[in-house]
C-alpha cells in the first residue's frame, strides 16, 4: 500500500492577532463577547444597579461585542 493518496479536509483556519492577547477566530471572538456580557451583567447587578437601570448593560455589551468581533 505504498501508493495511497492522502486526502485532507479543505479546512482553513482564519486566526488573526488583534488587540486580544491571543490568536482568535470568529467563534472565539463571539465567545469572549458572551463571557463579557455575563460578567458585566453580574458586576452591574452587584454594584451598580442601585444607581443606574439594568437596561444599560445590554447596550454596553452589544457595543463592546461589536468592537471585539471586528477588531479583536
Amino acid at each position: 500500500m505504498a501508493n495511497e493518496t492522502v486526502i485532507e479536509a479543505p479546512v482553513t483556519r482564519k486566526a488573526r492577532k488583534g488587540f486580544l492577547p491571543f490568536h482568535t477566530n470568529t467563534f472565539d471572538r463571539y465567545f469572549v463577547s458572551v463571557l463579557i456580557f455575563v460578567a458585566l451583567s453580574l458586576f452591574w447587578l452587584r454594584f451598580i444597579e442601585a444607581f443606574l437601570p439594568i437596561w444599560i448593560v445590554p447596550i454596553l455589551s452589544i457595543l463592546i461585542g461589536i468592537v471585539i468581533v471586528r477588531k479583536g
